[in-house]
């Protein structure tokens, strides 16, 4: 019943008003004048959606900032097409001075112009007193929502070029060339107005936004996106980097860069972390729980293993069951007929002999993003740790093939719904944690999608394998699925066909790592909160607590590693890379902790996709160079901003 609530929920909102869809999608006619636009409530909630429809498009493939870093490859960016798969593209070095990719200084290359949302934020300000059919309570709360937006819509151009203008204001059509043409302000500057513009909003937002407004933002929103903005803020990257911006200084010689690390940041982060933490647990945030029945496919299984299978589901549906408890913010501004989402990109076709005889449509179902190899270690195994550090995972066979238990065999049993009986598989796919088994298409497990279950074996010619007499340019090019994004009921050929849900902008177990991350930084060794913190992720993940794991030398190989700074720091950080594993959430986490470089200038490998057995499908081979330097760091700004306004300084190295 609850599944039927929510997808319910979700297409009311898009379709009534005053609905996320409406607010977000709805933008005034360019031929109207201010006057218009703030001459009657209605007008004002058109011009309060154009605001809210500069929020980035993160769930549209070939524009997502989700795809930059290492966790995705997509077939059609083995080509040269610079309309495909910009944040990718990112990562092979192909960023351009002249069209910078998804830049959102001026719009360029799938970008978002967050210069005319801001724009768009000072018209709404400077004109909402003016509409005569509102109350002042209304007008204050709309007046809180556009401040935010504007916040934080700086906040994503700090993120991404670092020190920015701060256009606070409207310019006059009569301005001085000063006026005009402003100079970048300081990062620490940038971020003293973000946090005092999100401060100014925060009490006037509404507690908790009511269901017909959902995504719109409320108090829990804008102060777990503020705990956010406190994190990168002392984060090494914005914090004392003497390393990368020694040199980097306005006209008149100063640093735009804080090149003094100040330890008492992370101390505001903890202080924004807990804020945050104490609004959405009042607004009944929490981690998110299957409680419907499972489905129909499933029932023997959940009767058979009903604890693996549970922490199945609440992993598989987490993202996907639409507005669901944990989601604190999410964006909910798609275009439903489209085809374009990372839910359709990442989408398995429905092989053959599945679904009562339903014709294999590609519409909404492409198979062709893919994760990594990479992706495939970072998980941990079945211990909660890397595999690299389990004294009980022989690194040296974990390309052997092998055949899971059958179906009888009491082995089997711990696997029953997670992998298949008695199938052809590799160890390295064995005794691994449960979100593993719910975020990756793998040979030997399952896909739950187009209502289904199928039975994954990705080799070519087989279920989720590339198959040259169907679909020669639609097929995993490493030979590993994506599907978290995929909802299990989401079917192909039509959008009617699929299920709608609000991609996470934020959500309740990011608060909870944040939590851990800031104060291990902030104290000299971590404390029982660091551990406490850190072990509600993974105990919802199906894992066992981290102090007890790593103290354990019958488990790990850096016996105590939990127990030192720098130890638990990499700890936390693989547990954000598995926890929002392809949310967009790893790539800024590597640059603003200076890791970007290391991290993101491997080459991708993946299995070879044409082989049709295991043998000749089991082999790693190089599928894209990737090169990230410091200059990729921060974006350039585009170069026609550069020839129009003398006074910009560009970013090092560009």
């Amino acid at each position: 019943m609850k599944r039927l609530k929510n997808l319910i929920a979700i297409f009311f909102v898009l379709a009534m008003m005053p609905s996320c869809s409406e607010y977000l999608d709805v933008v005034p006619d360019n031929t109207l004048t201010l006057e218009d636009l703030f001459k009657s409530k209605e007008e004002a909630w058109n011009a309060l959606a154009k605001v809210y429809s500069y929020m980035p498009r993160i769930e549209q493939t070939h524009s997502s900032i989700w795809t930059a870093g290492d966790e995705y490859i997509g077939r059609l960016d083995l080509n040269d097409n610079t309309g495909d798969l910009r944040g990718i593209r990112l990562m092979r070095g192909l960023q351009s001075v002249s069209d910078p990719l998804i830049g959102d200084w001026s719009g360029t290359s799938a970008g978002t112009p967050l210069y005319a949302g801001i724009r768009q934020a000072n018209v709404f300000l400077d004109n909402i007193d003016k509409v005569p059919d509102m109350s002042e309570t209304e007008k204050a709360e709309w007046k809180a929502q556009v401040k935010f937006l504007k916040a934080y819509y700086n906040f994503l151009l700090v993120q991404k070029y670092g020190p920015i203008v701060i256009a606070d204001g409207l310019i006059a059509p009569d301005a001085s060339k000063e006026e005009l043409f402003q100079k970048r302000s300081s990062v620490e500057e940038c971020f003293d107005y973000i946090i005092g513009l999100m401060d100014e909003a925060i009490p006037e937002l509404r507690e908790k936004m009511i269901s017909t407004l959902l995504g719109q933002v409320d108090q829990a929103a804008a102060k777990a996106i503020k705990a956010r903005v406190m994190l990168f803020r002392a984060s090494p990257f914005f914090n004392g980097n003497m390393e990368y911006f020694g040199d980097f200084v306005n006209s008149d010689g100063e640093p735009f860069f804080p090149l003094t690390y100040d330890k008492e940041k992370w101390k505001d982060a903890i202080d924004a972390i807990n804020a945050a933490l104490q609004a959405s647990q009042a607004n009944g945030n929490e981690l998110y729980k299957y409680s419907a029945q499972p489905y129909i496919f499933d029932r023997e299984d959940f009767i058979a293993n009903p604890e693996k299978m549970q922490q199945m589901y609440d992993l598989r549906m987490a993202i996907t069951d639409p507005w669901n408890s944990e989601v604190i913010w999410g964006y909910s501004n798609i275009d439903i007929y489209g085809g374009s989402e990372l839910a359709h990109s990442t989408n398995m076709r429905l092989p053959e002999g599945y679904g009562g005889g339903i014709t294999n449509e590609p519409g909404f179902s492409w198979q062709w993003m893919a994760a990594t190899y990479a992706m495939t270690e970072r998980y941990y195994t079945e211990n909660g740790v890397p595999i690299e550090e389990d004294v009980n995972f022989e690194l040296d066979k974990k390309w052997e093939m092998t055949t899971t238990p059958g179906a009888n065999d009491p082995e089997y049993q711990k696997l029953r719904g997670i992998m298949q009986p008695g199938a052809e598989t590799i160890r390295l796919y064995l005794n691994r944690e449960p979100r593993f088994y719910a975020n990756l298409a793998i040979t030997g497990g399952y896909w739950r999608t187009h209502g289904v279950r199928i039975n994954t074996k990705m080799y070519a010619g087989s279920h989720g394998g590339f198959n040259s007499s169907q679909h020669t340019t639609d097929f995993y090019e490493t030979g590993i699925g994506i599907k978290k994004f995929v909802h299990m009921e989401s079917k192909s050929g039509h959008w009617a066909r699929t299920v709608k849900y609000p991609y996470p902008i934020i959500r309740l177990a990011d608060l909870y790592l944040m939590k851990a991350e800031a104060m291990n930084e902030y104290y000299d060794t971590p404390t029982q909160e660091v551990y406490d913190a850190i072990n509600e992720v993974r105990r919802r993940a199906g894992v066992p607590d981290v102090e007890d794991v790593w103290a354990d030398a019958g488990i790990v190989k850096t016996v105590n590693k939990h127990k030192t700074k720098d130890g638990m720091r990499d700890i936390i950080l693989q547990e954000r890379g598995i926890e929002f594993a392809f949310e967009g959430s790893r790539f800024f986490d590597m640059i603003r902790t200076k890791r970007a470089v290391m991290e993101f200038s491997t080459p991708v490998w993946g299995w070879k996709y044409t082989g049709n057995t295991g043998s000749s499908f089991f082999n790693l081979e190089v599928k894209q160079t990737r090169r990230f330097t410091i200059t990729d760091c921060l974006w350039p700004i585009d170069l026609n901003e550069m020839n129009t306004n003398s006074n910009l300084v560009q970013n090092p190295g560009w």
